[in-house]
């Protein structure tokens, strides 16, 4: 309706520009020529019309963050807005998730797009108007809530870009399903959570997508920046807990103690020779202690001691390997100072892939909006993804937003001070919204 007005506003004051020759009314004839025969593109009408509602959005989801399968307002929030443009919605997926189906007007394909809603225990040290000054209980300790990994901006851009489609719905050739994951961060112990429970309770059935689109915050890029890594892009996530217990003594008498601080000091050096001496140096591995804890008395050589860390890899030939050379050390170590052990290993989250074929497809698609000088082709890294989960079920394409406002910084992900600026909000929705309508057209060409 709007574009009809103004079209027919258009045409009427060129025929006043034809008419009365003036110079005034030619510029305008000159203008309207241009309007007609170009028009102005419907995502950024879209965008134009829906951004201050977006980043108001997004200031109520960085204020009031929620860690992993408590993410009620923020889903609340989701679902209302969803509601509102006309889409589909299903909730309490997973908890907290939330799903909108956007149904084209013409046939095609089914595209899915995630975004992940959770936040972190971290209290922020930023000088947002809208910073957190949340709290709640994790782990049994009193924690300050940060969207410290740029969940708010995923969530917001998501919600941007369902607002967009849904204004081109009649123009649309396929289904887009949006998918809002609770828990990406991990789900609270003795709980399930994120990606892997969403597929169990059925997020790709009814309709099934053909394709999944996801992006994330990059502090080390600027607005309108954008990073892409083609196939392996981001590593699998391990997780293992160990007990090194020994006998208990008088610190003052060593000599009738097993000590198991000694053991696990022992056992992390060693551990470090698994990355450079059991594995190809070509291969990517890390393998991190990133907890132990032991004694409660400075005079008092403990039972035991507790260890807690991460591996990362990019097969499961390595994953293997690192297992089994853990066990083999934990066994050489403890037996020889006359102690034990025990070692739980959980295979977490597979390695994100992003999926050749179609990265190369979407790339001319990244470049025509930012420009080729601003589309960054990425070395692989060692964090994780749960976005994998569903990347391995479909082919997937994960990509990197920047978020740093140029001439300014950011704190890296995960800290205190991460900061990420609104405006990258209006490129992830346009990158995004953009990428969506390429695929479903190239599917159907």
């Amino acid at each position: 309706m709007v574009f009809f007005v103004s079209r027919h506003l258009g045409l009427l004051l060129c025929n006043i520009a034809i008419m009365n020759h003036q110079r005034i009314l030619q510029y305008i004839f000159i203008l309207c020529m241009t309007s007609l025969i170009f028009g102005k593109d419907p995502i950024d009408s879209a965008i134009s019309k829906n951004l201050r509602k977006i980043i108001k959005m997004r200031h109520q989801i960085h204020q009031y963050p929620e860690l992993g399968n408590r993410e009620f307002k923020t889903s609340k929030l989701v679902a209302d807005h969803l509601r509102s443009l006309g889409i589909e919605v299903e909730t309490d997926i997973a908890y907290t998730g939330v799903v909108g189906i956007l149904k084209g007007n013409k046939p095609g394909p089914v595209i899915a797009v995630r975004a992940d809603m959770d936040a972190l225990p971290v209290t922020e040290e930023t000088d947002f108007p809208f910073k957190s000054i949340e709290r709640t209980t994790f782990l049994d300790k009193e924690v300050g809530v940060m969207h410290a990994c740029g969940h708010d901006i995923h969530t917001s851009v998501q919600l941007g870009v369902a607002s967009v489609l849904a204004s081109m719905k009649r123009s649309i050739p396929g289904t887009i399903k949006f998918i809002f994951q609770p828990a990406e961060e991990g789900a609270p112990p003795g709980e399930e959570g994120g990606a892997e429970l969403m597929l169990k309770q059925g997020v790709f059935n009814n309709p099934k997508p053909n394709a999944i689109f996801g992006l994330h915050t990059h502090a080390g890029l600027e607005v309108g920046q954008l990073g892409l890594t083609i196939g392996p892009a981001m590593a699998a996530v391990d997780h293992f807990i160990i007990t090194i217990k020994g006998k208990q003594s008088h610190g003052a008498y060593p000599h009738k103690s097993v000590d198991p601080i000694i053991m696990a000091t022992e056992v992390v050096d060693a551990f470090q020779t698994i990355r450079s001496r059991s594995l190809s140096p070509l291969e990517p591995s890390v393998v991190t202690v990133g907890i132990i804890r032991g004694g409660e008395r400075f005079n008092i050589i403990p039972e035991q001691v507790y260890m807690e860390g991460t591996v990362r890899t990019y097969n499961t030939e390595v994953q293997d390997m690192v297992e089994e050379r853990m066990n083999t050390i934990l066994e050489g170590m403890t037996h020889a100072y006359g102690g034990s052990f025990e070692l739980k290993y959980e295979r977490g989250t597979p390695a994100t892939i992003n999926d050749p074929v179609l990265s190369r497809k979407m790339i001319p698609t990244m470049e025509r909006v930012v420009g080729k000088e601003k589309l960054i082709m990425m070395d692989p890294v060692m964090g994780g993804e749960d976005f994998a989960i569903f990347a391995n079920e479909v082919p997937g394409v994960y990509f990197r937003l920047g978020v740093v406002k140029p001439g300014t910084t950011s704190g890296w992900i995960h800290t205190p001070k991460f900061r990420a600026d609104d405006s990258s909000l209006e490129v992830g929705i346009r990158v995004m919204s953009n990428m969506i309508l390429d695929y479903l057209k190239l599917s159907i060409d």
